[in-house]
């Protein structure tokens, strides 16, 4: 249970900042927090979007979709589910690969490091960790 509480409180986190990067983009706040300037080069590139959604909306959905199930795995009637913990481990995977997709694009094509999106990155990882301690201490139970 604490893991799919930690899953929880990690999720809200990526929400927030994934509301931020997405206030930046749209011209709601002003500058980012960042230091280099990779953040906005990054933010700004034309790789900001996938399909024609922006990246940092992708970033508060999936990170939504993250809460709630995290949420459900806490509920009475789910706690000792397994299938909560194998659908949190494969909706955070997902995000896992998404997440390595555009540091490869940070890396190797924008050729700019944006510390907020690595902070993304290691977030949804550590969910993904949470989910499979979660799925594998409900296989032993």
């Amino acid at each position: 249970m604490t893991r799919r509480m930690g899953a929880a409180a990690l999720s809200l986190a990526g929400i927030l900042l994934s509301a931020y990067l997405f206030l930046y983009k749209h011209g709601a706040i002003g500058t980012l927090a960042c230091g280099d300037g990779g953040c906005e080069t990054v933010q700004l590139s034309q790789y900001s979007a996938f399909l024609g959604v922006d990246v940092a909306l992708i970033g508060i959905l999936g990170y939504a979709v993250l809460l709630g199930v995290s949420l459900l795995g806490l509920q009475p009637g789910w706690q000792g589910r397994r299938s909560v913990g194998t659908l949190l481990a494969v909706l955070a995977g997902v995000g896992v690969g998404f997440a390595a997709y555009l540091t490869y694009l940070e890396l190797y094509v924008i050729h700019a490091i944006c510390r907020w999106c690595v902070a993304s990155a290691v977030i949804v990882t550590l969910i993904f960790v949470l989910a499979l301690l979660d799925r594998r201490r409900s296989v032993q139970l």
